[in-house]
C-alpha cells in the first residue's frame, strides 16, 4: 500500500510503511520502502537511517544516490560527495552510477562549487549504457550545471538538447531556455 500511495499522499505512504516496519522490521525491502517513503515525505533523517538499515541487511551498493540526497536535505553535502567517491559507488550500475552524479554535482552546488559540479556531470553526459529517462536527467541537470556556473551559451545549447529528448513534457526546458534568453 506504501508504494501505491507514495506519489499522490507520502504522508500517508509513510504511515503505512512504518506500519508495515512494525510488522516486519527485519526484512529489507520493508525497510527500504519505509526508507523511501520517509524520503518522499522529506524526513531525512529517517530516511537515511531505513536505508542504511535495508543496505546492512540486504547488501550491494544501491540505493546510493536517495542516501546522498538525505545528506544534502540534512544540509551536509560533503557527506553526499563522500558517498559519490566511496568504494560502492564504483560497484553501481549505469544508471544508478548516473543518478549519484545528478545527486554529488547537486552538493557541489550546495557548495558553491560550480565547477566540481560540472567535472563529476560530464562523464555521464557521453555515457551510452542509460535509459532515455536517465539520460534526459543527466543532460538537463549538466545544462542547470552550466547554468551556475554562468555559462549561459553552453547552458542554452545543453537546455536544447534536454528540449529534444523530452519527448513527453517532463520537465521545464522550456522555462529555463526563457529565463536564459531574459
Amino acid at each position: 500500500m506504501a508504494a501505491a500511495l507514495m506519489d499522490s499522499d507520502s504522508v500517508k505512504a509513510l504511515a503505512h510503511a512504518r506500519a508495515a516496519k512494525e510488522r516486519g522490521g527485519r526484512v529489507s525491502i520493508t525497510r527500504e520502502t519505509l526508507g523511501i517513503a520517509a524520503y518522499h515525505a522529506g524526513e531525512w533523517k529517517e530516511a537515511l537511517n531505513e536505508l542504511r538499515a535495508a543496505r546492512r541487511m540486504a547488501g550491494g551498493p544501491g540505493l546510493l544516490a536517495v542516501m546522498a540526497d538525505c545528506e544534502r536535505g540534512l544540509g551536509h553535502p560533503e557527506k553526499a560527495i563522500d558517498l559519490g567517491r566511496s568504494e560502492e559507488a564504483a560497484e553501481l550500475d549505469p544508471e544508478q552510477r548516473a543518478e549519484l552524479a545528478i545527486v554529488v554535482a547537486g552538493a557541489y552546488h550546495d557548495l558553491n562549487e560550480a565547477d566540481e559540479a560540472l567535472a563529476v556531470l560530464e562523464p555521464e553526459t557521453v555515457a551510452t549504457d542509460l535509459p532515455e529517462v536517465t539520460s534526459l536527467r543527466v543532460t538537463y541537470a549538466y545544462a542547470d550545471a552550466l547554468a551556475v556556473a554562468g555559462r549561459t551559451d553552453d547552458a542554452r545549447t545543453w537546455f536544447t538538447r534536454a528540449a529534444d529528448k523530452d519527448t513527453h513534457g517532463v520537465l521545464d526546458t522550456a522555462d529555463r531556455l526563457r529565463e536564459l534568453d531574459e
